[in-house]
């Protein structure tokens, strides 16, 4: 842990997809209900792996309508069937993720204190879901739609930092919260601002759905839930 203070902090951004929503669950339930009805069963963890590996191709989609694509490549790894209609009915899954079961809850108290935003690569019609889902608690939201570039891109970030300091703040009072060592905490290194990190695998070997990094960051702060980051910041005095 670093010397930093949570209280020095009046923004809170986040990645969404993987630190507050749990993608990973969400795509081996779906892959396991289309497995079940063709009589076969699927292991989780591959199938994590197949996605990461065809997600991340040259020709990716944006999120999650690439969900259609990624279906038809991995299925026959998975001994399912390529058939347009799953992979459409794949890609819908995303509207029926879940939270991670401490993330709504952990939003609303960390919504007392600071103005959260949310920063996703995900689409608007996806954010718009998941938003629900959590309980709406951010001030402000950013999606691929909006910026026209993904994490780990700087001009993500940089259109973020824009508007928070249209909105009176500055890079120093962000502290940028996510999951993916990839998109996020090795990138808001590099731009100077501070960091969060939610390692939700911390009871897993390996990256799941996630690429890894060239890297590993250590971050700013580490927790392996929101819940532990709400009560960190329950814990800090008011300023």
């Amino acid at each position: 842990m670093c010397r930093m203070d949570l209280a020095q902090f009046r923004y809170l951004t986040f990645d969404v997809v993987g630190t507050l929503i749990d993608f990973e669950g969400g795509i081996v339930a779906s892959m396991g209900e289309i497995a079940a009805e063709f009589g076969t069963q699927i292991d989780g963890e591959q199938a994590l792996g197949l996605y990461r590996a065809a997600r991340y191709a040259a020709d990716a989609d944006r999120f999650p309508d690439d969900l259609v694509r990624v279906y038809d490549e991995i299925a026959p790894q998975l001994g399912l069937p390529r058939q347009a209609a799953l992979g459409e009915r794949f890609r819908e899954s995303a509207k029926h993720w879940q939270a991670f079961p401490d993330s709504a809850a952990a939003m609303a108290r960390l919504a007392r204190r600071y103005r959260l935003i949310a920063m996703t690569n995900a689409r608007r019609w996806a954010l718009d879901h998941f938003e629900r889902e959590l309980g709406s608690p951010f001030y402000a939201t950013f999606t691929v739609d909006d910026t026209g570039t993904e994490k780990p891109d700087p001009a993500f970030f940089t259109q973020v930092f824009d508007y928070i300091e249209r909105d009176g703040g500055a890079k120093s009072q962000i502290l940028h919260v996510a999951q993916s060592q990839y998109h996020d905490i090795g990138i808001s290194r590099q731009l100077g601002i501070a960091n969060c990190w939610i390692e939700r695998r911390h009871d897993k070997q390996g990256y799941g759905g996630t690429i890894a990094p060239a890297s590993f960051t250590k971050p700013d702060f580490h927790f392996h839930s929101m819940a532990e980051l709400a009560d960190a910041v329950d814990h800090v005095p008011a300023t």
